[in-house]
């Protein structure tokens, strides 16, 4: 087995321990802010552009958000996924939830959504021989073009 040296992956990995939530206090690559819900870019994304989408209040099932929570996050989605249409052209999308431990999501206690552009072709040799996602952009230059009207 061959490894891939990643340092930077060390803030995350030390910081998990804490158990902090991120979503509670968003601080870096912020996209957007609306009255229930803001829109941030994933500092460890499957795919360039990775933003994922959260309410405020730390809830951890869908059937606790209001219906103005419900339509703000959704409307908030909507309005992402035009911008990245828009900013990075690609060709389909996942969108969705991780919900609970078992099925993914790294907070299982905050409900968020995942929105993951996707290409023809976004995989290749490097994830299936080794394992390893190339995300070819760096979250700086995502957020710099995000901001960019």
């Amino acid at each position: 087995m061959k490894s891939l040296w990643a340092p930077w992956r060390n803030k995350y990995v030390y910081s998990r321990k804490n158990k902090k939530c991120i979503f509670c206090e968003p601080k870096d690559y912020v996209l957007e802010k609306t009255e229930y819900s803001f829109s941030i870019l994933n500092i460890y994304p499957y795919n360039n552009g990775h933003v994922m989408v959260s309410p405020y209040r730390h809830v951890k099932a869908l059937e606790n958000l209001s219906d103005k929570e419900l339509k703000d996050i959704m409307n908030l989605v909507i309005k992402t996924k035009k911008t990245l249409d828009k900013k990075l052209k690609p060709h389909g999308y996942n969108i969705g939830f991780n919900i609970g431990k078992a099925a993914g999501a790294g907070f299982a206690g905050h409900i968020h959504i995942h929105i993951v552009p996707r290409w023809a072709g976004d995989t290749n040799f490097m994830l299936a021989v080794s394992g390893t996602k190339v995300v070819s952009d760096s979250l700086d230059a995502m957020y710099k073009l995000f901001r960019r009207k």
